[in-house]
C-alpha cells in the first residue's frame, strides 16, 4: 500500500520540481513576423457616418519603447460619395500590446491616432475627420492579434508555461513565460 501511494505521488513530485528548475524563458517576435499579421487587414475600407469612403493601405510597423507601444503608419484616401475625386495622405495609429492568456495570443489594445494628415482637407473638416480617425483606429486595430501561440509553444521539457510580461526590443518584442505551478 505504502509503495503504491508512493508510485502515485512521485510523478507529480518529479514535475514539480522540474517546473521549478525550468525557471522562466524568454520568447523574441521579430518586426517583420508583426509586420506581415498586420499586413493582412489591408488594405481596409469602410464608410463612416454615412458620409465618407475611407480607405486605408500600405502599413508600416514601427515600436515606441519608450511607452511599450506599436505604432502603424499607413496611407489613407477620404472622400465622400458625392464627390468623384479623393482627398490622399496618411494616418499613424499607436497601439498598446497585451497579453491575452485566455487566446494565448498578443493583442494590440487601446488604439490612438497620433497623426492624421490628409493633403487639401481644409480645417473646417479637421473635427469630424478625427471622429471618423477614432472609429477607424477602433474598428482596425482594437484587439487586433498579432502573435499567437500554438499550445505546444507553450510547453518546454514536460512544463506548461502561461504568458507574463511584454518588453520591446530594438528588433520585435520580447516576451516572457513563466512555468505554471
Amino acid at each position: 500500500m505504502k509503495l503504491s501511494l508512493f508510485a502515485a505521488v512521485l510523478p507529480a513530485l518529479l514535475l514539480t520540481s522540474c517546473a521549478s528548475l525550468v525557471g522562466q524563458r524568454q520568447v523574441d517576435i521579430p518586426l517583420e513576423k508583426i509586420q506581415d499579421t498586420l499586413s493582412s487587414r489591408f488594405p481596409f475600407n469602410n464608410r463612416y457616418l454615412d458620409l465618407i469612403d475611407v480607405s486605408v493601405s500600405n502599413p508600416r510597423v514601427s515600436l515606441q519603447p519608450q511607452s511599450n507601444r506599436l505604432l502603424t503608419s499607413m496611407d489613407a484616401a477620404i472622400a465622400p460619395p458625392f464627390l468623384k475625386s479623393s482627398w490622399k495622405g496618411n494616418m499613424a495609429i499607436s497601439g498598446r500590446l497585451k497579453l491575452d492568456a485566455a487566446r494565448n495570443a498578443l493583442l494590440l489594445a487601446d488604439p490612438k491616432v497620433e497623426s492624421m494628415n490628409v493633403d487639401g482637407l481644409g480645417s473646417a473638416y479637421s473635427g469630424p475627420m478625427a471622429k471618423v480617425a477614432g472609429f477607424l483606429a477602433a474598428e482596425l486595430l482594437n484587439d487586433a492579434v498579432l502573435y499567437t501561440f500554438r499550445p505546444g509553444d507553450l510547453r518546454y521539457a514536460g512544463v506548461q508555461f502561461a504568458l507574463t510580461a511584454i518588453d520591446t526590443t530594438a528588433s520585435g518584442l520580447r516576451l516572457t513565460l513563466e512555468p505554471v505551478r
